[in-house]
């Protein structure tokens, strides 16, 4: 089936859409997603450099429903204005390095954090009906200023339903590992050092991570959109993969290297904390986590079609029941996604 033949989601179809951040990996993709699938009556692209936007408005042919917002997610003002007749917003926008972030907290704290906030009170004033904030496997349990951050933009989003209680407005998250093929990817670095005959450093053979994909990512975000209430953290259910493996599937043979873990980086990754267990439940078939609000004021129930997790529950890398296996990894990279 073509994209022009697929069927529009029925939610989103007409809609006003704008995507914070929307010049980035996940923004691009999601893009061509809603003028693919979506048929949205105008997105609106929210992003803080000029030469992203030209860049992105010539990779989508000027699309007219497409719009080009200049601005930063810490200027309230600029995100209300931009928000004007907006009916949902995906908010993408996020500093991410984490040894950036050790080096530069303030900045961090400002975009992820108090940016986040001005998305919040921004969204209800316009009236937006949804907001779906994407975050990250490091904002559980985190050990370094990069999850913490997030982990703070998380609960503002989550609360943000408290203040938006008497409003239309209503706010949920949507939480995932590394993206296969996004802007700071590993592959494509493994890829360079393959070609030129080198090792490929791996920061603790041990290491294992979860990997997801742009397409999943943004069929995530869409279905987020659908399936909330406001106060979720919706998490993929996913296979994990060794760094070994990934390494040798982008260059089969090639020798590697341990090179120790970096300062505020994780063996394994978490996407789902014990804590946070006990309030998630599996939806969907069984294809998303829901982790459910502890505090909900305004008028939240449990999904219908959850159902709970065992005792004691956590989602890590290295004792997830999912793999993926070496062939596995190199189709998805073959395949371009």
């Amino acid at each position: 089936m073509t994209a022009s033949a697929l069927v529009p989601d029925p939610l989103l179809s007409g809609a006003s859409i704008l995507v914070t951040g929307g010049t980035g990996s996940f923004g691009k993709a999601f893009i061509r997603y809603a003028l693919d699938r979506l048929d949205p009556k105008r997105l609106v692209v929210f992003s803080r450099d000029e030469l992203k936007q030209y860049e992105v408005r010539h990779l989508f042919d000027d699309d007219p429903r497409l719009r080009w917002f200049l601005g930063d997610v810490r200027d309230r003002e600029r995100l209300l204005r931009a928000m004007h007749h907006v009916d949902y917003v995906v908010h993408a926008a996020a500093l991410k390095q984490v040894d950036t972030a050790e080096y530069n907290p303030w900045e961090f704290v400002k975009t992820n954090v108090i940016g986040s906030q001005n998305v919040v009170e921004a969204a209800i004033d316009a009236g937006v009906k949804k907001v779906v904030a994407l975050s990250t496997d490091k904002a559980s349990s985190p050990i370094n200023l990069y999850g913490a951050t997030k982990l703070t933009a998380d609960k503002l989003f989550v609360t943000g339903n408290h203040y938006a209680a008497a409003y239309q407005t209503r706010f949920a998250v949507v939480r995932y590992g590394n993206v296969m093929g996004s802007r700071g990817s590993v592959i494509p670095f493994f890829a360079r050092l393959a070609e030129q005959g080198r090792s490929l450093p791996i920061t603790d053979l041990r290491c294992t991570r979860f990997f997801i994909t742009l397409p999943q990512a943004v069929q995530m975000v869409v279905d987020a959109f659908d399936m909330m209430q406001g106060g979720e953290l919706f998490v993929p259910r996913i296979p994990s993969m060794k760094v070994t493996d990934l390494a040798q599937a982008i260059a089969p043979g090639a020798p590697m290297h341990d090179i120790s873990l970096r300062p505020g980086e994780k063996l394994h990754e978490e996407m789902i904390s014990p804590e946070e267990g006990r309030r998630a439940v599996v939806v969907r078939d069984g294809r998303y986590f829901v982790i459910q609000p502890d505090l909900a004021t305004w008028g939240y129930q449990p999904p219908a079609d959850g159902k709970p997790v065992p005792d004691d529950f956590s989602y890590r890398s290295n004792t997830n029941e999912e793999w993926y296996t070496q062939d596995q990894i190199a189709a998805i990279i073959d395949a371009g996604l």
